[in-house]
């Protein structure tokens, strides 16, 4: 069972920066599909970001955005501590959420949760205006 372990939440204010990390126990971390998703207590878990492994030969990762943090936001991942990152600059107040890290993708796209199979506990993220 694929342990997440999400870190790096706080409070900043509009315009400002904060960056999560999020720590996979599991094996072949480089092999792996990662996410980031944000849920708002009143609205469902939306997608945010995921960095998929570009084809069975080693030739980087692709990385996917929902329109809303396109520019704004940057997921990476340092395989030398199973850890990834989603760099968030310019935040603004809709931005606040729980942000949860997610593996185990079963396949296919990446923008809905049901497509996801191991899931950390969150980290609150606060963007006052």
């Amino acid at each position: 069972q694929v342990q997440l372990v999400e870190s790096g939440g706080g409070w900043v204010q509009a315009g400002g920066s904060l960056r999560l990390s999020c720590t996979d126990s599991g094996r072949a971390f480089t092999w792996r599909t990662m996410g980031w998703f944000r849920q708002d207590p009143e609205k469902e878990r939306e997608f945010v970001a995921a960095e998929a492994r570009n084809g069975r030969i080693w030739n980087g990762y692709n990385t996917y955005y929902a329109d809303s943090v396109e520019g704004r936001f940057t997921i990476s991942r340092d395989s030398s501590k199973n850890t990834v990152y989603l760099q968030m600059s310019s935040l603004r107040p809709e931005d606040t959420a729980v942000y949860y890290c997610a593996t185990d993708h079963s396949g296919g796209g990446y923008s809905r949760p049901e497509q996801w199979n191991s899931w950390g506990q969150g980290t609150q993220v606060t963007v006052s205006s």
